[in-house]
């Protein structure tokens, strides 16, 4: 990586602000569809893959007015699913003059190559939890095995772009796949968190520009929220948190090219009644809490600075798996034509 602060010729007298104008890019918020909103930080340095324990149950009971001589039995299964771990890796190289020169503009050398390589660090878990290190390996969370996919329909007035949707409509179809997500996880009734990732000019548009219009049957919010107003409230008053991250390397990744947005609940709640609960197997411990993860070997990257001659050489490194949803009932990946 070169740094490139080249010699010019300034005017005198003169002033050189200085505060710089630094290149500026999107900071993600695809940490939030991960349990717990951060990485899973659990690997050694030299782990090269991930496997968890799945525990299936299928039992069965004589229910009869006499006593049985032969009684059927549970039959506890044991399975196991796995992902692999990436070493991400980068290095600078610089000298005393290198940091000299970038002083004369005012940059702090040590610092901005070590900003670059975390940078491009976080760049690639990002672009390894949405999409995976080897999609091939269904890795990634938008290639999450048995994951729902489904596409925006045509409103009822034939519109099916997110600019031209109608806006209590869109409301009413986003709540609809919070149900269906919930739904196939038995989960409804119970407190949990539902996270959509997506880009800023969909996101956007229901948060800031559909306004949900009055009609002749007042829509909860008409007049005065927006599409995401609206989902937000009306899932809240039932112990759902929906929370919005923005992505805008997402465009164009549904089908046929259309915005996806990716709907996923980051951490299990196992379903429970007081009393007689028909769930009761799963309150068997160890359970796991995430059902989304990305596992790391530390929180922030590793580095290691080496003398060369005439300089340092620092190496940034960091090991992590794919995005990950051992469950993929956990994930929706919505296309929406923009």
């Amino acid at each position: 990586m070169a740094s490139i602060f080249n010699a010019r010729t300034l005017v005198s007298p003169h002033f050189i602000e200085p505060e710089n104008i630094v290149t500026m890019a999107q900071a993600s918020g695809f940490m939030q569809d991960l349990g717990g909103s951060a990485l899973r930080v659990v690997l050694d340095q030299i782990t090269k893959f991930v496997y968890q324990n799945r525990i299936d149950l299928r039992t069965s009971i004589a229910t009869q007015q006499a006593s049985a001589n032969a009684l059927p039995s549970a039959t506890i299964t044991g399975d196991f699913v796995q992902t692999a771990a990436y070493l991400f890796r980068t290095r600078n190289e610089y000298s005393e003059l290198d940091v000299a020169e970038a002083a004369e503009w005012n940059v702090p050398l040590p610092e901005a190559y070590r900003l670059a390589a975390r940078q491009g660090i976080f760049l690639g878990l990002r672009n390894a939890n949405l999409y995976g290190v080897n999609a091939g390996n269904n890795e990634g969370l938008l290639n999450t095995p048995n994951s729902t996919a489904v596409t925006l329909p045509p409103d009822s007035f034939g519109n099916a772009t997110v600019r031209t949707y109608d806006n209590g409509q869109m409301a009413i179809w986003l709540l609809s796949q919070i149900q269906a997500l919930l739904q196939r996880m038995y989960m409804l009734g119970a407190a949990t968190r539902v996270v959509i990732v997506g880009p800023q000019r969909v996101i956007g548009q229901l948060q800031m520009q559909n306004i949900v219009q009055t009609t002749s049957y007042q829509r909860p919010g008409a007049g005065t929220a927006t599409t995401a107003q609206v989902v937000e409230k009306i899932a809240a008053e039932f112990g759902i948190e929906v929370e919005w991250a923005y992505d805008d390397t997402l465009i164009g990744q549904g089908s046929g090219s259309t915005d996806a947005l990716l709907m996923v609940v980051p951490e299990a709640v196992v379903p429970k009644m007081p009393g007689v609960n028909t769930n009761v197997f799963g309150t068997l411990q160890p359970t796991t809490a995430h059902m989304t993860a990305q596992y790391a070997d530390m929180a922030a990257p590793m580095e290691i600075t080496t003398p060369i001659p005439e300089g340092v050489d620092v190496v940034s490194m960091l090991r992590a798996t794919s995005g990950w949803a051992p469950r993929g009932q956990a994930v929706v990946v919505m296309s929406l034509p923009y």
